[in-house]
């Protein structure tokens, strides 16, 4: 398949960025694209400590009431990771926590650990966690509203995490009123504790609950969902390109073009190709090498061209015709088959492979940078 739309001709194959290339995406790096991505980990790390905290809180406590409700919670922190996770592959930039988070991480994990605080002290510490959560994911959806209409795309699973652990918040006000009690007068309190726990969180439903998204909870994504959403990014950003206002919003938006693209097709390469081939057929997947392989020259070339330039506009052109055509053979062609010759299990196992091939391509990439 050949495309010229006022493009310099593209070479069919292509081997991965040289070093060389990979400097020249340095220039494009955005740092507030760098900042969000840090704060990203930083809610990846909170959400870790998190989930160690209360499955310490189940080993450590004997009520019934109490364990049952931090059994409910634990699950939904569980699930809500693999949620960030995905929401941080999305998003196109591995980072680690600022070093202020590492530290305040690891000294919750020795408060956590001591013998000194009471179960009260440690499920109060722990609903300070639940708040900075709350509202980090408040400030990056507020930040990527800002920088993108991509960004904004890319963590619309956030919604979910967000809105969980706000109402986290509440059930933990619950249980710090009913485990207080009990430590100073050693009887329960009146039981209509969880009832005003309840209508608070009823209350909260009512104001947040339109912001949950409707996206699947379900953490390992089906792999068509998670094509779908690179496609839909790639083509924001195209879009985002072409009616930047200025050179300098134009580099950021190709910047995370170039590795998004890259990271997807090296993906696909490696966890979906080579298991649709015996159904979706030799030639037409060999085809779909072929496309990308285009596809990744074709941003190669366009790194060395100034935005404002015609020629990078001509590129641009051919790369979204490029981008159109070969998504649409995804999405029309390729999805069936997978619904016809794919059990939902496994479609969901390629899906998680896709993602862990996707973090380690952007890990690598960051390395290089």
């Amino acid at each position: 398949m050949a495309f010229n739309i006022g493009c310099a001709t593209v070479k069919l194959y292509f081997y991965g960025p040289t070093e060389e290339e990979l400097s020249m995406v340095t220039t494009l790096t955005d740092a507030k694209r760098t900042a969000i991505a840090e704060k990203l980990a930083g809610m990846r790390a909170t959400q870790n400590l998190i989930i160690n905290n209360e499955r310490q809180f189940l080993q450590d406590c004997r009520d019934e009431k109490v364990r049952s409700r931090i059994h409910d919670m634990l699950e939904d922190d569980e699930k809500n990771l693999k949620i960030l996770e995905t929401s941080i592959i999305q998003y196109g930039i591995q980072s680690e926590p600022k070093e202020t988070v590492k530290q305040l991480v690891q000294q919750v994990e020795q408060s956590m650990g001591s013998s000194d605080l009471s179960l009260y002290e440690k499920l109060a510490q722990h609903e300070l966690l639940k708040h900075g959560q709350v509202m980090t994911g408040l400030l990056i959806h507020k930040a990527g509203q800002v920088v993108g209409a991509d960004i904004e795309a890319a963590i619309a699973p956030l919604n979910t995490v967000n809105f969980e652990n706000r109402a986290h918040q509440e059930q933990l006000k619950g249980l710090l009123e009913y485990v207080g009690t009990q430590e100073l007068t050693g009887q329960e309190p009146d039981q209509s504790i969880w009832g005003r726990m309840q209508d608070a969180m009823a209350a909260m439903t009512g104001v947040l609950g339109s912001a949950k998204t409707q996206t699947s909870d379900n953490e390992d994504a089906d792999i068509m969902s998670l094509i779908f959403m690179d496609h839909q990014k790639a083509k924001t950003l195209m879009r985002e390109i072409k009616n930047a206002s200025d050179s300098q919003k134009s580099e950021e938006y190709f910047g995370q073009l170039y590795k998004d693209l890259i990271v997807h097709s090296k993906a696909e390469e490696q966890a979906v190709y080579p298991q649709v081939r015996s159904f979706y057929g030799e030639g037409d997947t060999q085809d779909l090498y072929d496309e990308q392989a285009e596809m990744e020259s074709v941003l190669n070339q366009m790194k060395s061209l100034s935005p404002q330039s015609d020629e990078f506009h001509a590129c641009l052109q051919q790369l979204r015709d490029m981008v159109g055509h070969h998504t649409s053979q995804e999405e029309n062609e390729v999805f069936p088959a997978m619904r016809k010759n794919m059990s939902p299990e496994q479609r969901e196992q390629m899906g998680a492979q896709f993602k862990e091939a996707k973090k380690q391509l952007q890990t690598e990439m960051a390395s290089q940078m």
